[in-house]
């Protein structure tokens, strides 16, 4: 028997628990996974003898499960942070949200801010037990749009790299194609549109009041279209106690300056990085939202081979029946659909779960991630076991969003993992069997990284 003070050695048994493959459809009542060098050597029905000189791993009263496969994040490198080539976030930052996604199951990652060089993915922290991927967006337009936001974490060398570089260097996924920042997304809302009316006013307004304001003064589409009178733009100043320090010409002329300067720019990031992922035959993850759904369409229907994951297809700028119908025609078009936790699962702060419930329910759902929400998203178990009790998912159904479909997206990094088969990688959760949010242990290539819902040291 092991505890949090023992690593597995090579040869290893886990048996006695429940057992989901992250095929979507295969779950054991009570299963038994020979595990020999990292790698699953059996996987069988009930409880297996153990074999001379294996350490034997008790799951009884678990459910073991493929260790979950995040295909969006941010913040877990020590590169420049976001599409906008923001400075770097701290080591003990990045550290912190490395350690979240681990203890939550999450033992592969891709790290999407795009900008970043490969060798940057550590930094001074050293090497993570988690498997960090890094992507790549260094198209012309998508560095101008990073310019016009900030920049300012990019050097000479980061602007003047382009993503065949980045391919010859080893990267297999590309994007993130736009983004928050560049595109009116959440970004705005949390930093850089507080950050503006701060330093103009003297006084910080909330999330939700910058997201009112911009979607008042510039539409949910950033086209113009939809938006407030001048009557309800100066009622939600006065709301925000800034009436007397700024006019509603001046807002206006803040928000274009800081929300509409990069989309131009952004939404042609968009086209380069589709050609070159047709060109590298490589998938390529895209900011999915109001302002750039219409774009994403044409160019599905441009580029048929396109391998397009539409991401957080449940963005909080879309209508809800919107997103449905987006997600469907991307869907019917060949992209993949992945929904993001956000905080709409449990945190709630700027988000609610009304859009996510209606992808999962319309079964348009492809793979679930995280994305970043400003650093309040919530785990993809706990996401995943709302699917089972609200949505009425299957936990068979439900898991493969997070291990077996995320693989079958990007197979260029991600082949040996996502289910529990014999010869894949042993990465392995094993949660309570009632509530898999409730994460146990996390095994990494057959070594123990996480036990009793504790980090283990290296």
């Amino acid at each position: 028997m092991m505890n949090g003070n023992q690593q597995a050695n090579n040869r290893v048994l886990f048996r006695g628990g429940s057992l989901i493959t992250g095929d979507g459809r295969t779950m054991l009542e009570t299963g038994s996974i020979r595990v020999r060098a990292g790698v699953i050597a059996q996987l069988s029905e009930g409880m297996a003898d153990a074999a001379e000189g294996e350490t034997v791993i008790s799951t009884e009263g678990l459910m073991m499960l493929p260790g979950f496969i995040n295909g969006h994040a941010h913040a877990t490198i020590a590169g420049p942070s976001m599409p906008s080539g923001s400075p770097p976030l701290s080591p003990a930052q990045v550290s912190w949200q490395r350690n979240r996604h681990l203890l939550s199951g999450t033992t592969s990652l891709i790290n999407v801010c795009g900008l970043a060089m490969t060798e940057e993915r550590d930094g001074e922290l050293g090497a993570h037990p988690m498997d960090i991927h890094m992507t790549s967006a260094h198209t012309p337009h998508s560095i101008l749009a990073a310019d016009e936001i900030d920049g300012r974490g990019l050097t000479p060398r980061h602007r003047h790299s382009r993503i065949d570089d980045l391919v010859l260097g080893g990267c297999r996924v590309l994007g993130e194609a736009g983004g928050g920042q560049t595109l009116g997304g959440g970004a705005q809302d949390y930093r850089f549109i507080p950050d503006a009316i701060e330093e103009y006013t003297g006084l910080r307004i909330s999330v939700q009041m910058a997201r009112r304001m911009k979607e008042a003064v510039l539409g949910r589409r950033l086209d113009g279209r939809a938006t407030a009178s001048e009557r309800t733009v100066k009622e939600l100043l006065v709301e925000a106690t800034i009436a007397d320090k700024i006019s509603t010409l001046e807002l206006r002329g803040l928000l274009e300056r800081y929300v509409l300067a990069p989309v131009e720019h952004a939404l042609v990031g968009l086209k380069e990085v589709a050609d070159a992922a047709v060109r590298h035959n490589l998938p390529a993850i895209f900011h999915h939202a109001a302002p750039t759904a219409e774009t994403l369409l044409l160019l599905k229907q441009r580029y048929p081979a396109l391998r397009m994951i539409a991401a957080h297809a449940n963005h909080p700028s879309f209508l809800t029946d919107e997103a449905v119908d987006y997600a469907v025609r991307l869907k019917d078009l060949g992209a993949t659909i992945d929904i993001s936790t956000l905080d709409v699962v449990e945190t709630r702060f700027r988000n609610g779960p009304e859009t996510f419930d209606a992808l999962v329910e319309a079964g348009l759902v492809d793979t679930i991630s995280t994305d970043f929400a400003g650093g309040d998203w919530d785990t993809i178990p706990s996401a995943l076991h709302r699917m089972t009790r609200v949505n009425r998912r299957s936990l068979t159904e439900a898991v493969a969003l997070a291990t077996g479909n995320v693989a079958r997206v990007f197979p260029e990094i991600f082949d040996d993992r996502g289910l529990l088969a014999v010869g894949k990688r042993a990465d392995l959760v094993m949660t309570e069997a009632h509530n898999i949010s409730r994460i146990r242990h996390v095994f990494i290539a057959g070594q123990a990284r996480v036990w009793n819902g504790a980090l283990l040291s290296a």
